[in-house]
């Protein structure tokens, strides 16, 4: 009995201290930047739009429908900023609750298939892999997606593994229509179904026993379906109710321009088909990428073996893997849904891995080369190359030179900490070198690059200019100049042309009262003549001018 309470308390501090570090890690910062390009302002926006105007239904960004994503995303956002009323705080609480829950998942699906140490391991590893937590402190999409696709493989995996358990089987379906309306591609996690097919068939061990027949398979699908049509029937009744051609479009465009026709036409992020494996995996997804040529082999060993557990989690991820990259358009966040299934599929080799000398060295020296390569270019760009700061100040608002040289001098820590053993710390200095980082990033480098990266340096200016009586259009605008103006502003359209823009907004400025327009230089001067005094400064390397109707060719005013 005593050593039953000893190990449930030091299974208890296990997670306090896995779940208190993750917390801190992911919230580092949180308040203290505004969203930054490109994702993160056009979300917010879209949200606070949501709240302000009453109309949640149906997102609009700018005066036009935002049929791109589904608005389930968009909806949590707007949701915490009608509860705190704070921008700052509600567009990255969506990222931070979806990786603290896949991470409780990857620790309870590791318990639950192995046991609690390799739980426990498997939420170190997803912790500490790159993308994960970046995206995790990044206000797009993906995290939730990432949330809803490992939720619907942990229902998948209980009932397929250690079944049955339908009521987990029909939750995981319900995950899965969850990632559809957050992300049309969420149905990657039925590809698990395809390894278990194939398990099933060969008699792999640790399968679930079921019947050979049963009515409750389709439940599963039917419950996918179920919360899909929660959001699809109303949208599609609302759009024919109305004849308003513009929410028709609107259908048309999410249901199927950004769905079938964006995976098999891709007019945008064109990538060659070898690009997850070289550009993303192996930077983005270390330091477990670096374990790699040692885990292939130990996992061949595991398949070789029959471990359905191994299959099931590996060929769900070489599966979406192929599915990405089939796809001519490629992110490298579309990814991130395949890594708290090979985190989880490492997890339970990793102790026979640390043992391992060479992979402790590989560590080590990717750790030392990030530090001194760190410390050498800031010394290079502030001693030998000083000009390299000031060109990055004009061309970017950006003074990195700080945050740069912290990193380095944490990297180098991590070096002296482990020196003396370095052939059993390598993983641990490198692991917790990327793990601390994060807090340097969030409380250090937000405030330091925020000003650069969002647009609020920039509204605040147009604000001066403005004074309180004055009003404000826009024109070729990014979301960010929007979302972070002082006052309602006035739009025309978002994916118009800029010259049909431009032209509504020469009539507009022209009404009676105090109006101004927001605008880059045009590539057709003919209506306007650009004066010092309206040149605003460069931002986000463009630049912006602020004119009223004095800038107006005559023959082109209103008579």
């Amino acid at each position: 009995m005593t050593i039953t309470s000893s190990k449930n308390n030091k299974a208890s501090i296990d997670l306090f201290l896995l779940f208190t570090a993750a917390f801190i890690i992911i919230s580092a910062g949180i308040g203290l930047r505004d969203p930054w390009p490109a994702d993160e302002p056009r979300y917010a926006l879209v949200a606070k739009q949501m709240v302000e105007s009453g109309q949640w239904f149906f997102p609009f960004r700018g005066d036009e429908l935002y049929p791109d994503k589904p608005p389930l995303f968009m909806w949590v956002e707007a949701f915490f900023y009608w509860l705190t009323g704070s921008l700052r705080f509600a567009f990255l609480m969506p990222s931070l609750l979806a990786g603290l829950f896949t991470l409780g998942l990857t620790y309870d699906l590791g318990r639950r298939l192995w046991n609690h140490r390799i739980g426990i391991i498997a939420g170190w590893t997803l912790l500490a892999t790159v993308q994960f937590t970046l995206q995790t402190k990044t206000a797009q999409i993906d995290a939730m997606l990432c949330l809803w696709v490992t939720l619907a493989l942990y229902g998948f995996c209980r009932h397929l593994l250690q079944g049955p358990d339908w009521r987990w089987y029909y939750l995981g379906f319900a995950a899965v229509g969850l990632g559809v309306i957050t992300k049309g591609v969420g149905i990657i996690a039925l590809l698990v179904f395809v390894p278990w097919f194939f398990a099933r068939q060969q008699q792999w061990r640790l399968l679930t026993a079921f019947p050979q027949k049963t009515f409750k398979w389709w439940i599963g699908p039917i419950t996918m379906l179920g919360v899909i049509s929660a959001w699809l029937l109303p949208m599609l009744i609302l759009v024919h109710i109305s004849n308003d051609p513009a929410l028709e479009a609107y259908r048309d465009n999410i249901l199927f321009k950004q769905t079938g026709e964006r995976y098999a036409h891709s007019w945008g992020h064109i990538k060659p088909f070898w690009y997850f494996f070289v550009s993303v995996i192996p930077v983005f997804w270390l330091p477990l990428s670096l374990a790699f040529p040692w885990l292939i082999p130990a996992w061949w060993h595991r398949l070789q073996r029959k471990d359905a557990r191994y299959l099931l989690l590996l060929g769900y991820a070489l599966l979406a893997l192929l599915f990405f990259s089939f796809s001519a358009g490629k992110r490298g966040v579309y990814v991130l849904p395949l890594l708290p299934a090979v985190a989880l599929a490492s997890a339970a080799l990793v102790p026979g891995l640390m043992k391992k000398v060479s992979l402790q060295k590989t560590f080590w020296s990717v750790l030392a080369l990030l530090s001194t390569g760190l410390l050498l270019f800031f010394l290079y760009a502030t001693v030998v190359k000083p000009g390299i700061q000031t060109e990055v100040l004009q061309k970017y608002q950006l003074n990195p030179w700080g945050l740069i040289l912290a990193i380095a001098v944490l990297g180098i820590s991590w070096l002296f900490w482990g020196w003396k053993q370095r052939q059993r710390r390598g993983v641990i200095a490198l692991s917790g070198f990327f793990l601390s980082l994060w807090l340097i990033y969030g409380w250090y480098g937000y405030p330091t690059l925020n000003d650069g990266r969002s647009s609020r340096q920039l509204m605040a200016k147009v604000g001066q200019r403005l004074g309180p009586e004055g009003q404000l259009a826009l024109v070729n605008w990014k979301e960010q100049t929007l979302l972070m103006a002082d006052r309602k502003a006035t739009t025309f359209g978002f994916t118009r042309p800029p010259e049909t823009q431009l032209s509504d907004a020469l009539q507009w400025v022209q009404q009676p009262g105090k109006r101004f327009i927001l605008l880059q230089k045009p590539k057709s001067t003919r209506c306007i003549e650009f004066s010092p005094t309206d040149f605003l400064g460069r931002w986000h390397q463009r630049d912006w001018y602020l004119i009223d109707q004095q800038a107006i060719f005559s023959h082109c005013k209103i008579q």
